[in-house]
């Protein structure tokens, strides 16, 4: 079971005085003071404030604290080609656009954590909790052997289109092995997918604190496998080798054509729920209010949903895949081989909407 204890770290006292629960903020620093002495504009108080309303509100405080530099950095137009760029490499790789994070000052980026920190869930290990594992994750991979092309400092903010009440925007946080994205039209999250985790370690430990960001995703699967008959199984396993996901990045709006594996309208009742808890640990990654809608969605779709999986049941050697593959809901998850700890394994998830990827932006 993985959990998040937030620590303080000595390493904030060498950036600012400012108190943070987060335990990645001393990785992500940067002394840019001058960049917050020629801010555009002034803050507002947003405690008040919940849901959509507050997410604009923290959106318009950060803007105001950044240089028209980094303000032109992170506004950005709405556009196909703007909203498609993520990736699963680190940003030295595969170049992300918005604001990175290591040009920030200590307060600059503890407001943009604050964005994502309302973009995201609250459920334990889930949501908020799951991006700061990740961006942990990267630290230890920049700490041991990946050097300055990981770090939680190379992942990236922008907004595509101006977050406001009227009209359409969309809010990104990319980099190597996390992407959030989300669209609001009118007040209202449109889109949720593409949603990219993957981990790298899959499970480490610092300072007595023990991390592994996607092993309830990975234990969801592991649990379906395990409550199917002999029957069930076959239909579910297949043969074919997925050493990929189909639609990782740069794989927009490929999906089969034809749904293959076993039918969840052929499972009981407890047998669904666990599909279901599995559905959760991915729409858990957003918001609480609008996680819920989405997973009832995806619920009442669930006659219509496909399982399948290939390699070992144990969800853990290189090539092990599952997928769940719906009406909407598209969810892959698969097991490669380590890049920095290459005697190791590692996992890629993406979770996708047949319908309303990207909220239905295509071209």
């Amino acid at each position: 079971m993985k959990r998040v204890i937030i620590f303080l770290s000595l390493s904030i006292f060498l950036f600012s005085c400012i108190k943070t629960d987060d335990p990645t903020v001393t990785s992500t620093s940067s002394s840019s003071g001058s960049s917050a002495s020629s801010s555009t504009g002034q803050t507002v108080d947003c405690g008040t404030k919940t849901g959509f309303d507050k997410l604009v509100c923290l959106c318009d405080n950060f803007k105001a604290s950044l240089s028209a530099t980094q303000l032109a950095s992170a506004q950005l137009s709405y556009t196909y080609a703007n909203v498609k760029t993520w990736s699963n490499l680190p940003a030295s790789m595969s170049p992300r656009i918005g604001i990175p994070f290591s040009a920030l000052n200590a307060s600059q980026l503890a407001a943009a954590k604050e964005i994502v920190k309302q973009m995201s869930g609250t459920s334990t290990d889930e949501g908020y909790s799951e991006v700061q594992q990740l961006w942990l994750a990267d630290d230890y991979l920049s700490a041991n052997g990946g050097g300055s092309a990981y770090g939680a400092g190379n992942y990236y903010l922008a907004f595509f289109g101006t977050p406001a009440s009227k009209g359409q925007f969309e809010i990104m946080m990319t980099g190597h092995h996390k992407t959030v994205a989300n669209t609001y039209k009118d007040g209202v999250l449109v889109a949720a997918t593409p949603h990219f985790a993957a981990t790298e370690p899959l499970s480490w430990s610092t300072s007595g604190v023990f991390y592994g960001p996607l092993n309830q995703e990975q234990n969801a699967f592991i649990e379906i496998i395990k409550g199917l008959t002999a029957d069930q199984y076959t239909q579910l396993h297949t043969n074919t080798t997925y050493s990929d996901l189909l639609l990782g990045p740069n794989n927009n709006w490929q999906f089969p054509a034809t749904q293959t594996g076993l039918k969840c309208n052929t499972l009981n009742a407890n047998q669904k729920e666990l599909v279901v808890n599995a559905l959760r640990t991915y729409v858990n990654d957003i918001d609480d209010e609008n996680a819920a809608k989405i997973l009832s969605q995806y619920t009442s779709q669930l006659d219509n949903t496909v399982l399948l999986h290939s390699g070992t049941n144990g969800m853990n050697t290189r090539n092990d895949y599952f997928r769940i593959d719906g009406p909407n809901v598209w969810i892959e998850f698969s097991v490669q081989n380590g890049i920095i700890f290459k005697n190791n394994v590692h996992f890629h998830s993406v979770w996708r909407d047949r319908v309303n990827d990207y909220a239905t932006t295509k071209n």
